[in-house]
């Protein structure tokens, strides 16, 4: 019975705080640039640090201002200033500017991070109160988790019938999505109202 418990708070608790991570991997799947595997271990990294950071994080709270990691939401910003540059220019020089595998892979790891300020003031208190054996459970589920949120947005941009309107949609859309997250990350951490005094 406990373990169940465990297993439906970790769920909730992944799905409540990586609902919108489904309109970046969209956005992410939507340009065929990003390969699946790019992608999969970009979002799994970008877990990986924000789970890190919230094990770590009633220390670097006392450490590190929040205002200082609102800066990570610069770089979903530069990405979708890139990317609606990119949609501007016609003259389909895309491949001589698109990034290594690794620049990719870190793309997709450092918005998950940017967008996962919220997720390490909830993940942290669950994980320091939480025994091994179920932090150890809650992190299985969380891998699952991943993986199905990977799967679902893979499909729904390869649908027969859903798949075009998506990645036409979703080409135009990802910047907009990356910079409107960005600028949520600078302001919810106060670092806007922090640097414009």
């Amino acid at each position: 019975m406990e373990n169940l418990t465990s297993v439906s708070l970790a769920i909730t608790l992944f799905a409540s705080t990586n609902l919108d991570d489904l309109f970046v991997l969209v956005g992410f799947f939507s340009d065929p640039r990003y390969r699946l595997r790019q992608v999969a271990i970009g979002q799994y990294l970008g877990l990986s640090a924000l789970v890190l950071a919230s094990l770590a994080g009633s220390l670097l709270s006392l450490v590190v201002a929040p205002v200082w990691f609102g800066l990570l939401g610069l770089l979903p910003i530069v990405l979708g200033t890139r990317r609606l540059l990119a949609l501007r220019s016609d003259d389909g020089d895309e491949a001589a500017s698109e990034p290594a595998s690794l620049g990719k892979v870190l793309a997709v790891a450092g918005v998950t991070i940017a967008n996962g300020g919220d997720n390490i003031g909830i993940y942290t208190p669950v994980f320091a109160t939480s025994a091994a054996p179920r932090l150890v459970l809650v992190l299985a589920v969380f891998a699952v988790m991943v993986a199905l949120w990977l799967g679902f947005a893979h499909w729904l941009v390869h649908h027969p019938a859903l798949g075009a309107p998506i990645r036409r949609i979703g080409r135009v859309a990802t910047p907009f999505v990356l910079i409107g997250i960005g600028a949520m990350v600078l302001v919810e951490a106060g670092t806007l109202s922090w640097v414009t005094g």
